[in-house]
């Protein structure tokens, strides 16, 4: 059996929201997507902020990245349990690390290689696909994750609260986690 080589990286963004009507369409709507023999149901935030991912990728030369459902069910557990627990951070609610939950749903068994990276965002509740890019790209951190040549797959979780307890302050939110992915 071969060791696995691991690398990780994660970059975290959030803006306190104003308080104000949210254009709920972005996330209510379902545009189906399928992979393989999986079928990944995206919100039209997640599939517009896919698609501006892939475009942004594109333009610099680098490959397009595929939708995976593993990284997406991280995506979205995480950004729920951020939304319902009221905390904004990489960790999970009980404390383990990020790539830990990630491997949870992305196994890095039977691989010889195995890498996983994280961008976070919580903004207001009308943020769109083209906004939360912008936020990412404007942030060393975030533009890395989004632009490196490693990653092959991503995952995406949007979630929109009426009401976020905990560090949200009782604002109306939308979190976005991105999780991205490498296996060989």
């Amino acid at each position: 059996m071969h060791p696995v080589l691991a690398s990780l990286t994660a970059a975290a963004i959030g803006f306190a929201p104003a308080n104000h009507a949210a254009h709920r369409a972005l996330l209510a709507q379902k545009a189906p997507t399928s992979i393989s023999a999986s079928r990944v149901q995206l919100s039209a935030l997640e599939s517009g902020l896919l698609g501006q991912i892939n475009l942004t990728r594109g333009r610099r030369g680098l490959r397009p990245l595929r939708l995976s459902a593993s990284l997406t069910a991280a995506a979205n557990q995480h950004s729920v349990s951020m939304e319902q627990k009221g905390y904004f951070s990489h960790d999970s609610a009980n404390g383990s690390s990020f790539f830990k939950r990630i491997a949870s749903f992305y196994t890095y068994r039977g691989y010889n290689s195995w890498s996983a990276g994280e961008n976070l965002l919580w903004s207001t509740p009308d943020i769109s696909p083209a906004g939360a890019l912008r936020l990412w790209m404007n942030s060393p951190e975030h533009r890395a994750n989004l632009l490196n040549r490693r990653w092959r797959e991503i995952g995406l979780g949007a979630v929109h609260a009426a009401s976020a307890p905990g560090v949200y302050g009782g604002d109306e939110v939308t979190i976005v986690t991105a999780d991205f992915g490498f296996r060989s």
